[in-house]
């Protein structure tokens, strides 16, 4: 298991069951609930799939000016982030296609580095925060490259993970195992977040208990599966108090 150090306190790696699972909602309620807790915050999405031109006219996307992409995800973590960094330093490498990152890299000629990226994320860390979430893409063992996944991004930077559930039929088989690769993997379950994919998903409360005896690790709160839910009303549904180390008040 990973000796998480003090230098990544309140730093945390969100993580997902699948795509589509609210990743990006949940990273921004979580600034939103540390901003609250009177804390500087900052959100990271290192590598993204899928990619629009922030001209934000209709023009496709070609390789003259591909170098121009924006995604709406690291979007949304950076208007929900009290410390403002250039796009560059919280989204480095937006891929357009909205695929597997790896296939999407290579169909750009691009190859996903882990040490690379990492190192872009170390840099943008330099402007401290006291709490920090860098969103993965897709779920845990998502590759990046041959031999690279996703988790080994989260190991590189020794940040604890927070594991997003999508609640709907197969979410305990999916959440599971994930987190038992997390753990296999020597990473760090901090905690982890139900999100209600399915609004009419049968015996919904019955798989919440199930998860929270199989996950062994903190329930940091359930979302509401409604579309006009705020971040800020979602924030309330958490509390990461459980979570928090050394509090700045």
């Amino acid at each position: 298991m990973q000796n998480i150090s003090s230098k990544t306190r309140n730093k945390f790696f969100i993580a997902g069951t699948d795509t589509g699972v609210g990743k990006t909602c949940v990273a921004s309620a979580l600034l939103c609930a540390a901003k609250k807790q009177g804390l500087t915050t900052l959100g990271l999405k290192p590598v993204a799939a899928g990619g629009e031109l922030n001209s934000g006219d209709n023009k496709s996307v070609t390789e003259s000016n591909i170098s121009y992409l924006q995604n709406e995800d690291a979007l949304e973590l950076m208007k929900h982030s009290t410390m403002q960094l250039s796009y560059e330093q919280v989204n480095p490498i937006c891929l357009a296609e909205a695929i597997a990152p790896h296939i999407a890299a290579e169909r750009e000629s691009k190859q996903l580095k882990v040490d690379r990226i990492a190192g872009f994320c170390r840099g943008a860390l330099m402007n401290r925060a006291d709490f920090v979430v860098v969103e993965g893409a897709g779920g845990w063992r998502v590759p990046l490259n041959r031999r690279e996944s996703m988790a080994d991004l989260a190991l590189a930077l020794n940040m604890p993970v927070i594991l997003v559930v999508g609640m709907r039929l197969g979410c305990l088989n999916h959440a599971i195992l994930s987190a038992e690769m997390i753990r296999r993997d020597g990473g760090v379950l901090a905690g982890w977040i139900g999100v209600q994919l399915e609004p009419d998903m049968p015996v919904y409360e019955e798989n919440v208990r199930s998860l929270a005896e199989h996950l062994n690790a903190v329930h940091l709160g359930q979302i509401s599966h409604t579309k006009s839910l705020s971040v800020e009303l979602v924030a309330e549904q958490l509390d990461i108090s459980k979570i928090l180390e050394n509090v700045r008040t």
